[in-house]
């Protein structure tokens, strides 16, 4: 894998913030963080990570009255038309009526056919063969951190943990451009995987073991990929 050029990376991370600003996004989004390798100064950068912190829809704030898939107009349930049009259940449930009107053809669902935030927001923010990693939570990653830790542990799984080694680059709607300064410039002082889940209570056998099971995960990880869940 010949990875991205660096300011790519970072101009791609910019584009991803952009696209999160401009757009109606399936759900709210109220962070985004660049994760693991972009942000310890690389060049290339394998695969980019990114982390995406999300409001589950309890009740969606679509306008009442929203364009059909069709282009027309449609006061109806939108979980029977889009069920009907898609095969797809749980729209104005779990992603947004007025979204998935306009973006029909970036409505994604679940293995049981129910619309799937995570995936909805990969397919409008980013390309089939991009090699990025898009994380997707109602938590933030600053939370999600210390409860994958937890999780992967009890189960002796690392490939479910969260690289700690992450920056903030946009929080409720607010963008940090010095974040971006840092990322381009190469100026954040981030240690390796294994000393950053030592310093979150793993000894250093199993931060060795952690960190060599969760890159070999992500080498095999190809094209844009994403993963999501709930706290």
């Amino acid at each position: 894998m010949s990875g991205i050029d660096r300011n790519d990376a970072v101009d791609r991370l910019e584009q991803l913030v952009d696209t999160v600003e401009d757009n109606r996004m399936p759900v709210p989004v109220r962070e985004v963080w660049a994760v693991g390798d972009v942000a310890l100064g690389l060049d290339p950068v394998e695969r980019l990570d990114v982390y995406l912190t999300k409001d589950v829809l309890v009740r969606d704030d679509s306008e009442s009255t929203s364009s059909s898939a069709d282009g027309g107009r449609d006061e109806g349930d939108p979980d029977a038309r889009f069920r009907a049009s898609h095969g797809i259940r749980g729209v104005g449930k779990s992603v947004r009526e007025d979204w998935a009107s306009e973006y029909p053809h970036l409505l994604r669902a679940n293995e049981n056919g129910h619309a799937a935030p995570e995936r909805c927001l990969a397919a409008h923010l980013l390309g089939d063969d991009e090699p990025i990693h898009l994380e997707v939570c109602n938590s933030s990653f600053e939370d999600n951190v210390t409860q994958r830790l937890c999780g992967a542990r009890a189960r002796e799984d690392y490939t479910q943990l969260l690289d700690p080694r992450g920056v903030c680059l946009w929080a409720d709607g607010i963008r940090s451009d010095e974040a971006f300064r840092k990322l381009r410039e190469s100026e954040l002082a981030l240690p390796t995987l294994s000393v950053a889940l030592e310093m979150l209570g793993m000894d250093d056998d199993e931060a060795e073991a952690a960190a060599r099971e969760l890159h070999a995960w992500r080498e095999r990880q190809e094209g844009a990929t994403v993963r999501g869940d709930v706290v």
